[in-house]
This record gives C-alpha cells, sequence and structure tokens, in this order.
C-alpha cells in the first residue's frame, strides 16, 4: 500500500510527472465514495497494446477468444482513461471490484479527480504520483489502494496500467486492468506485522540481555524477570524461582498472589509436577490449556488449578550443565504458542539462568566476605559510663568488600577507655587476617595497662614478628574518663577531630611515627589533649577523606564541614545525636559504586566524670624530670581557658600556675599534679571562678619571704599574693596541696 503522508491530489493534468512512490499500511478508516460510470466494454484495440507489456496475445485489433473468460474467472475488470479529454471508462467488473452500487455509478463524473476522490486519502496522492510519472515517461505503473464499501468494509485494490502514446508520440491514454487485493493486502499486511514482532522480539531479547548483565544480586535479577514487556505476547503471570537440593525457592513473581505460591515455597518440587520435567529432561515443557495440564498432570493439578490460568510455559534455568531453578510463564485464556513464541521464551530462559548463577556466585562471595569482616570487627561496642561511641564500618563498592580497616574501643583499667583505629595495607582475605590478629594483639596490650606508646610499639613489633610483609597505619588514644584527657599516639595514620561544645571542629595535630610493622624499634611520643563536656572525638580511615577525584585536603576539609553544625535531635526516637552525626558523616562517603576503598569510623562523646565533679575541668600530671612539661601544661591551660570562655584570665593563670609548678618541681623529688578547675555562680549572676591546685608529695612548706635586689627566686608567692582573688596552701596527708582562685566578670 502505499505510505506517503501527503493530501489527495487535484485532478491529473497530462504530461505532468511527480518523482517518487512508496507503499503504506492501510488503517481502518471510511473513505470518500463516487460513482464509476461504466462502458459496456473496452474496445479490443485499447487492450492489445497494454497486454503487450505482459502477457502474450495476438496482435491486431481483434480481441483473444479466451481474454474475457480469463479475465472474467479471475475477477480481473478494465478501465480505459483518456488522458486528453480526461474521461474514465471501466467496465462492469472493475465497478464491482471497486464496490459502487447503481446510485454512485451515477454521480460519477468520469474524471481522474473523482477517481481519486473515491481512494483513501493516505493512497491518493501516491496513486496520483505515480500515474503522472507513467504519462510523462509514456511507461506503466500500478499500486494498491483502499476503498469503502457501500456496508463500510474496507476493500484493497489493485491496478496495473500503461500508458498509450498518439501519432506524435505524446500520451493518449491510459489502458488497464483492476483486480480485489484484499486477502493479498491482507497476506502482506500480516507478514509486516510479522516482521515488526520480530524485530520488537530481536530488540526484547537485546534489552532483557542487557537489563540482567546488569543485575547483581538474586534479587536484582527476580525484579528484572518480573518486569520485563515480553513482546507479542503478555503473560499474566511470571515466577522465578531456585532449586536446590530438591526443594522449590520462590525469588520473585507478578500476576500471583501470595497464597497462591507459599504452597510450593520451601517445598519439594513432586516429580510429577511439570516444572520437575522441565528440570529433569533440561527442556521447556509447554502447557496450551487446562484440560491437557489435567490430563498430562492430574497429580498435582488441584493446587494448580486454583490460580485461574490456562496454559503455561515451564523454562528450566540450566547454567554449566546444571539445573539452577525455573522460569514460570502463564497466560489466563487457552493459548498454542508457535514456533517463535517459543523460541523466545527459551532464549529467555537460557539470559536468566546465565544471570542467576552469576548473581548467586556474587551473592555468596558477599555473604562469605561479610561474615568474616563481621567476625574480624567487634560484635558490640562496650559501654563506658562516661562516655557515648558510635561505629560505622562501610565497605568498599568492588572486589570481595573485605578489607583491612577496623576499629576498636577497650574498656581499661581504672574506668578509662581506650579507643583504636586502624587500616592494614591491602583490600583482600589477606589483609582481613592480619587485621585480625592485630586486633586482637593491640586489644590484648592496651587491657594490660601498658600507656599509649607502649601499646603502640609493642603493636608494631607484634605485626614485624609475623612477616607477612604488609605494614598498618593506626592512631591509639586513651580517654581520662575522670577529666576529660586523651592522650594519643599515631602511627602514619590520620589526626583525630575533635568537636567542640560550640560546634565548631577542628584536627588536632598529634605527633607520628612510622607505620606498625616497618620499624620494630620504633618509639611513639604521646600528645595529649582534653575535652570539654558534650565534646566529641572523631577517628577514622583515609577511605572517608579520600577518594577519585578528590584528595586528602580537599576530603578533611569537607569531614569537617560534616563534624560542624548543629546536631539534630530524635527525642521520638530516643536516638542519641551522636548516632545521628555517624549517619550524617558516612553519608559524605562517595557512592558505593565508586568508593574504591573501606571507610572505618569511631565516634566517641565525654559526657563528663560520675560523682559530680567540676563540668569544666583540666588535670595532669607532671613528671619530676620532665620539665619540657610545664610548657605544655601552660599551653593547655590557655586553650582551656579559651574554650571555656574566660579568655581575660589566661594571662594572670598561665603565670601564677607556672610558679606553683615550678615550686612544687623544684623543692620536691616527687611528680606533681596540676588540676585546674572552672564554677560557674548560678547565684551570682553567672559569675565565673577559676580554681588551680598543685599537688606534691613534700611535707615541706612554702615561705613567703622579701627577696634582695640581686635575688633570683622568692617572688613566686609574692606574685600569687599580689594577683590571686584568693589563694592558700593545704595539707592533705602526704604532701600539700597550693592553691589560687581567680574571678571572671560576668559578661553583659
Amino acid at each position: 500500500m502505499p505510505t506517503e503522508p501527503e493530501s489527495p491530489g487535484s485532478a491529473l493534468p497530462p504530461g505532468q510527472s511527480t518523482a517518487g512512490s512508496g507503499r503504506a499500511r492501510p488503517p481502518a478508516q471510511a473513505v470518500r465514495r463516487h460513482a464509476l460510470r461504466t462502458a459496456p466494454g473496452l474496445a479490443a484495440g485499447r487492450l492489445a497494446p497494454m497486454l503487450s507489456g505482459g502477457l502474450p496475445v495476438p496482435s491486431g485489433d481483434s480481441t483473444p477468444d479466451w481474454l474475457e473468460p480469463a479475465m472474467a474467472a479471475n475477477g480481473i475488470g478494465s478501465f480505459d482513461w483518456d488522458i486528453r479529454r480526461d474521461v474514465l471508462e471501466g467496465d462492469q467488473r472493475a465497478c464491482t471490484i471497486m464496490g459502487l452500487d447503481a446510485a454512485e455509478k451515477s454521480r460519477f463524473d468520469r474524471t481522474s479527480a473523482s477517481f481519486l476522490a473515491l481512494l483513501h486519502p493516505e493512497d491518493s496522492p501516491v496513486v496520483r504520483r505515480r500515474v503522472e510519472r507513467a504519462v510523462a515517461e509514456l511507461g506503466q505503473c500500478g499500486a494498491y489502494y483502499r476503498t469503502v464499501g457501500p456496508n463500510g468494509a474496507m476493500r484493497a485494490v489493485r491496478f496495473r496500467g500503461r500508458v498509450l502514446a498518439d501519432a506524435f508520440g505524446r500520451a493518449s491514454r491510459m489502458v488497464g486492468f483492476v483486480w480485489d487485493a484484499t486477502v493479498e493486502l491482507h497476506k502482506r499486511d500480516r507478514a509486516d506485522r510479522m516482521a515488526l514482532l520480530r524485530e520488537e522480539r530481536s530488540r526484547f531479547i537485546k534489552e532483557a540481555a542487557r537489563a540482567l548483565s546488569e543485575a547483581v544480586t538474586v534479587r536484582d535479577v527476580a525484579r528484572v524477570f518480573t518486569e520485563l514487556p515480553l513482546p507479542g505476547l503478555p503473560p499474566d503471570g511470571l515466577v522465578l524461582a531456585s532449586f536446590e537440593a530438591g526443594r522449590v525457592q520462590m525469588l520473585g513473581a507478578s500476576g500471583y498472589r501470595p497464597d497462591e505460591l507459599a504452597v510450593w515455597d520451601r517445598s519439594v518440587l513432586p516429580a510429577a509436577h511439570p516444572a520437575a520435567e522441565a528440570l529433569r529432561n533440561r527442556a521447556p515443557v509447554f502447557i496450551a490449556s487446562r484440560d491437557e495440564y489435567r490430563e498430562r498432570y492430574a497429580e498435582v493439578w488441584e493446587p494448580t488449578s486454583r490460580t485461574g490460568r490456562s496454559s503455561w510455559a515451564f523454562l528450566p534455568l540450566v547454567a554449566s550443565g546444571r539445573a539452577i531453578g525455573v522460569c514460570v510463564v502463564s497466560f489466563d485464556d487457552d493459548r498454542e504458542l508457535d514456533a517463535d513464541e517459543r523460541t523466545l521464551l527459551s532464549t529467555l530462559g537460557g539470559l536468566v539462568a546465565q544471570s542467576l548463577a552469576r548473581a548467586r556466585l556474587h551473592d555468596a562471595e558477599h555473604e562469605l566476605a561479610a561474615g568474616l569482616q563481621r567476625v574480624m570487627l567487634p560484635r558490640t561496642v562496650p559501654s563506658v559510663p562516661g562516655v557515648s561511641t558510635a561505629v560505622r564500618y562501610l565497605a568498599a563498592g568492588s572486589g570481595l568488600q573485605i578489607g583491612g580497616d577496623w576499629y576498636d574501643v577497650v574498656p581499661l583499667p581504672g574506668g578509662h577507655v581506650g579507643l583504636v583505629i586502624g587500616d592494614v595495607q591491602g583490600h583482600d582475605v589477606h589483609a582481613a587476617g592480619i587485621m585480625g590478629q592485630l586486633r586482637i594483639a593491640l586489644r590484648a596490650y592496651a587491657a594490660e595497662g601498658h600507656p599509649p606508646a607502649a601499646v603502640m610499639a609493642r603493636a608494631s613489633r607484634f605485626l614485624a614478628d609475623l612477616d607477612t610483609d604488609h605494614f598498618a597505619t593506626c592512631t591509639y588514644a586513651e580517654v581520662n574518663v575522670d577529666y576529660g584527657v586523651v592522650y594519643a599516639v599515631r602511627a602514619g595514620h590520620l589526626d583525630p577531630l575533635v568537636r567542640r561544645a560550640d560546634g565548631t571542629a577542628s584536627v588536632i595535630p598529634v605527633a607520628g611515627g612510622l607505620p606498625l610493622g616497618i620499624a620494630p624499634d620504633e618509639e611513639y611520643r604521646v600528645t595529649r589533649f582534653s575535652l570539654d563536656p558534650g565534646e566529641t572525638v572523631l577517628l577514622c580511615t583515609d577511605g572517608l577523606v579520600e577518594a577519585r577525584g578528590m584528595d586528602l585536603d580537599d576530603g578533611i576539609a569537607r569531614l569537617t564541614e560534616a563534624l560542624s553544625g548543629p546536631l539534630a535531635g530524635h527525642a521520638a526516637q530516643a536516638r542519641d545525636p551522636l548516632e545521628g552525626l555517624a549517619d550524617r558523616i558516612a553519608s559524605q562517603a562517595a557512592d558505593d559504586s565508586e568508593r574504591e576503598d573501606d571507610i572505618a569510623l569511631l565516634l566517641l562523646r565525654w559526657d563528663g566524670p560520675e560523682g559530680g565533679l567540676a563540668a569544666q575541668q583540666l588535670r595532669r600530671r607532671i613528671g619530676q624530670a620532665d620539665l619540657a612539661r610545664i610548657s605544655e601544661v601552660r599551653a593547655e591551660l590557655r586553650d582551656a581557658l579559651r574554650r571555656w570562655g574566660v579568655a581575660e584570665l589566661v594571662d594572670t593563670a598561665e603565670l601564677l600556675a607556672s610558679e606553683l609548678v615550678t615550686n612544687a618541681i623544684r623543692h620536691t623529688d616527687r611528680d606533681a599534679m596540676f588540676t585546674a578547675r572552672l564554677y560557674r555562680e548560678p547565684t551570682d549572676g553567672g559569675r565565673a571562678r577559676l580554681r588551680v591546685e598543685v599537688e606534691d608529695e613534700s611535707d615541706l612548706w612554702p615561705t613567703r619571704r622579701t627577696p634582695g635586689e640581686q635575688a633570683s627566686s622568692g617572688r613566686g608567692l609574692m606574685l600569687v599574693e599580689a594577683l590571686a582573688d584568693g589563694w592558700g596552701v593545704e595539707p592533705r596527708g602526704s604532701g600539700k596541696r597550693m592553691w589560687f582562685e581567680l574571678t571572671a566578670t560576668p559578661a553583659a
């Protein structure tokens, strides 16, 4: 049929030509109808030249005797169009083929325009162009076109004509034949539909193969299968089931109620079931009707009859020569699938089988890796009074999703707590095994009560003795729960971050050493810093701050921003805001598919000591031989007073504290204990009072004296007396306690 989407043309002027012609599939719509005036017959001289291009006929003016019976027997009509006068004539059969009754014939004016008006609007311009080209070239033409009969039925007609020239070589008339092509057109339409269906099926297989290749887990495969739009045969029900040890496990279904499939889930598949036959023979089983199912599989018909289905296709899923499952495609009506449909379903079953086998292997590997990782990491984080903790572990987005990152929280003697974060080189099962051994060793060293530097040194020697050619980075921090003091040691790892009470966050520089296992005799330095109640320390591995397209500095800046800001409480769920903070930080990590390294995250918030001690306190021990510690204590005191909001006391407090500490170190042979506490007086407008105490074990009391002009000592107590709001000396069993107090004026 013609295909060009053009409007119907006007009358056919003689001698005009238009290039191009085509064919189209006709839609079922009404067309305008006119009458066709017929002539009793066509002159023999008009038919013979036309037939000379096709059937062999005798030359001359007489019509062969066999022509009329042959045309009548085959339902062929003839027409003659006088091009110059634009007069169209046809015989009775041509009129019948066009489906015109007597009334319409009388209204037909015999022009080409009236003839074109009879045609379907989509076919008229195509016929017009082909005829014009034949007239211009003195050639032949032909086409299919559609008409609508008196009862509204669509009819297809085919014509074939030839242009005859006059003595001067000009187009004079066109003669030809017409015949009913409805059956022929239906065959062509069916062929076109089948070609389109084959194209759709080919496209479906490509899309199904792509979607199934992207399915990673068994759940993904089941989702893709149950959502596939099968072309040409949309099913009413789909079931995907795996087969293990003779039992069926339902993986996914659509078009079924849960109770209809529950009878088969986790059950032994009967030998008489069509799915069992498909698995046994490694070949699909097709059932066209309910009667056929009842006759062939009577033993299992009763539970199947309740589903309301009438035809089925059971497709075995075979991978590497082993039956691993079955697909069921069912329909509500009786359906005898043809060869193409059965081939399509069999191909689909093969694709699903390969995808399901790959997904099951992936799930098994993932479960193995996840189980191994769970064994290596702490099952629970111990609860320690005075602190709150939150941990997160995110596996890498590729590979076995197992690696050497770990965290640990270790209760220590005296009620303190140790924090561990580390990363063993590598991202495989070997790295995970080393991580498990190292975690246990480091935990044992810490639980024995060794100081942080000794814990790290012993862990380094332990890893070196394993002789694995692996190293590990690690940060270990011991938290004094009574006073909020953190003693941190770092072995090639990231510095910790601290979130202060005002919501700001910053990196805490910690003296670093070589990674564990590189230098067994490495000595590690300890860095001390303080926490106020409500402040949080963060330890993490580099997977949180390093990713493809993001360097370390940018990652730490982003992590600092995530750690800062207000905390969202979840009172309705009674959830600690620390857990929400952990979720917020973890969400900053790269997407699973992009992340190349594991992430271990550990948060600890110091809630303050039990027993009602001062809310803001700094407590440090100063060794007798550690004179440099005095400078460190002064720096920590300055930082603490600024955090506590009494920066105006920094200079005076630092000077007087130095005097008391120096006095205790110089005049005794024991360590000194330095304590600074800030008290708020709610009854006095919120006035702050700072009390600094220095304890030692000497019974020698300080004596206030007036030093000479050239004396190099003796002015300490004079400064304390002059600058402090109050001071004194108190005995404490063995030794004494010297103290002074400073008062800060509350802000307006």
